[in-house]
């Protein structure tokens, strides 16, 4: 494929989306078509298997246009050789072998060379392309199994490859009632360690698992069995690897050259020039390719707040602020606006997500609107707020009360997706279980409360692997999940309450179709601090959908005659009680359901006088209604 005046164009503007079909290698009968972009090179030459790594074998010859693009064919170079750019720079005589960093496969690291590939495939996911307007739909059930390849399981201490994990993965995960799994990163990176968000390959999924042709298989089988697969990625940083981005061609070419800018204290890595038209091109066209050339679902964008502000992560004098004084980094802010227009104008069936931890302003909002566009945002003050509740021993909790309540304060100004992710259960934080206070029994009662309280709380969902069958240990990168926990009832029986979850909110309308609407949500009980007691309607959009009456008990004590409002006569349901013994608990509740009767109470015209179970939640439904 050669490059058109109007490639080169759209490439200097920072428009163009599709750069993976023009630079990189690209293999044809004739010969391999080698483009890379170095304008700080004095002379580039491709090195490989072929030639003995020679560097004077194979010299590249730069385009006329001055655009700094390199090429040359080579004939009689196949898919699977292994390659490198030798650089050297007109800068101080800097020489280096570099990786492609349009690279479609890569070796295996810790070897750094580039590897000769297609991307051909014989794709069988029609059936779910023609549905994943509706599947990924804002009104639709969204319940996302965060996954790290490496680590989710092995055989025999090795890793599973893309098509072992598929075979694995998707009738679990189907079984589990999870709508999408979550790979972290799986872009290629030297260091397994960083778990993917040290990126040397935007192009390229890492060789740890297979080919690029595995990784499509596992798309591929996901989708045949009714699930969406999200790619975690990284624009926010890049590693300092010699054969990777940094210093590409002698100079900052990628990277910002000040420090105060193009350095990442927090992760010493380089910070991408968001100001540079040809970077966002590079950047925006690896997103869209994870779309185009693996089916991918959507993008979970890593470090959305590292981006958005010029102090992140550095203390006074280290930064340097925007033309009008401010710490926002506005060519960022430019750049995931227009990430996300071009992801919605060439796949409007999928989705970006973003992992922003401040309160910036309309994250989730279009951009015409002022917005910077994604399609949802990670509720990061959800999950660091109802944690540090859930860490209190419950004779306390009643003090803490707001920060269970908190969330619902801000809980419709964005998309939100409520995240209990990987870095809630690493570096010294313990797993989810063992966050939670008291001995085992009210740590398990704790957990099962806090999935209730999350599955009923408007929003869409999000755990990391281990969290449905209450892993007791930290997750670790070099081991598998410790599945024969499941073997233990206690453990069975929060994997089971997770399946349940899934089941009703994919099945009750009230519980996802209005997760980002006032309308879906009225409390019913918000003040009563004293005994740590919530209790919320869920409603959908639709008459004919039933409202839902959620109660949480955060205390272990259980509770008699708690009268609370509800808005239909009847019989109301117990449709999931996370004390029932099936779950591991002691099985208080109300004997399946509960009479209406015709007083008032909590500004309702009627009430139920209820059994509230310790340390749980209650899901209610009126077996009819108006």
């Amino acid at each position: 494929m050669t490059i058109s005046e109007q490639d080169i164009y759209w490439f200097r503007e920072g428009s163009h989306a599709r750069l993976y079909e023009k630079l990189g290698a690209h293999w044809a009968p004739g010969g391999t078509r080698f483009v890379v972009w170095a304008p700080n090179a004095q002379s580039v030459s491709v090195i490989g298997d072929w030639n003995g790594w020679s560097a004077e074998a194979h010299p590249m010859q730069p385009r006329w246009d001055g655009s700094g693009i390199w090429e040359t064919v080579i004939p009689g170079v196949h898919p699977g050789q292994r390659y490198k750019y030798r650089i050297v720079s007109r800068h101080h005589g800097y020489t280096v072998g570099k990786a492609d960093p349009f690279a479609f496969h890569a070796e295996v690291p810790p070897a750094t060379a580039s590897c000769v590939w297609t991307l051909d495939y014989d794709w069988h996911d029609d059936v779910w392309l023609s549905e994943r307007a509706r599947r990924n739909a804002l009104d639709a059930p969204i319940s996302i199994y965060e996954l790290h390849a490496g680590s989710w399981r092995r055989a025999n201490g090795q890793f599973l490859n893309y098509r072992e994990l598929a075979h694995q993965v998707a009738p679990y995960a189907k079984a589990m009632g999870f709508t999408h799994v979550e790979l972290l990163p799986v872009t290629e990176h030297p260091f397994y360690g960083s778990w993917g968000y040290q990126t040397t390959g935007y192009f390229a999924p890492t060789s740890r698992y297979g080919t690029p042709q595995d990784l499509m298989y596992f798309v591929d089988h996901l989708h045949r069995e009714g699930l969406g697969v999200i790619l975690d990625w990284v624009p926010s940083h890049f590693p300092t690897d010699e054969h990777g981005l940094q210093y590409f061609d002698g100079t900052h070419l990628y990277e910002h050259a000040d420090p105060r800018q193009g350095f990442h204290p927090d992760w010493n890595s380089s910070i991408f020039n968001y100001g540079r038209n040809e970077v966002r091109s590079f950047l925006i066209s690896s997103a869209l390719f994870w779309l185009d050339k693996y089916h991918v679902d959507g993008l979970r964008v890593d470090a959305v707040a590292s981006m958005l502000y010029l102090d992140y992560g550095r203390r006074q004098g280290e930064w340097i602020p925007n033309v009008h004084g401010g710490k926002e980094n506005l060519e960022a802010i430019e750049f995931l606006r227009k990430l996300n227009e071009a992801v919605y104008r060439d796949f409007p069936d999928t989705m970006t997500i973003a992992e922003e931890s401040t309160a910036w302003p309309m994250v989730s909002r279009p951009t015409y609107l002022g917005g910077l566009g994604f399609g949802m945002k990670w509720n990061m003050g959800w999950m660091h707020d109802t944690l540090a509740y859930l860490r209190e021993d419950p004779v306390h909790r009643k003090y803490h009360h707001g920060r269970l309540t908190f969330s619902l304060v801000y809980a419709f100004n964005e998309n939100f997706v409520l995240p209990l992710s990987h870095d809630e259960v690493v570096h010294g934080k313990g797993s989810l279980l063992n966050k939670m206070p008291g001995d085992r029994w009210r740590q398990f009662a704790n957990l099962r409360a806090l999935y209730g309280y999350m599955w009923t709380h408007p929003g869409k969902k999000l755990l990391f692997m281990g969290g449905e069958f209450a892993q007791e240990r930290e997750w670790a990168h070099e081991g598998e999940l410790d599945w024969h926990l499941t073997e233990w009832p206690e453990h069975r029986g929060v994997q089971r309450l997770v399946q349940q979850l899934n089941r009703l909110y994919a099945e009750e309308p009230a519980l996802h179709r209005t997760d980002f609407s006032h309308e879906g949500f009225q409390w019913v009980e918000t003040h009563d601090a004293e005994r740590s007691v919530i209790a919320y309607l869920r409603r959908g959009r639709e008459p004919q959908d039933a409202p839902l009456l959620v109660v949480c008990n955060f205390t272990p004590e259980p509770r008699t005659n708690y009268v609370l409002g509800v808005p239909v006569m009847g019989r109301w349901r117990e449709l999931l009680n996370t004390d029932a013994r099936e779950y591991g608990g002691s099985g208080w509740g109300n004997l399946g359901g509960v009479e209406a009767v015709p007083l008032p109470s909590h500004g309702q015209p009627h009430s139920l006088s209820l059994v509230l179970p310790p340390l749980a939640t209650l899901i209610l439904k009126p077996e009819r209604h108006a």
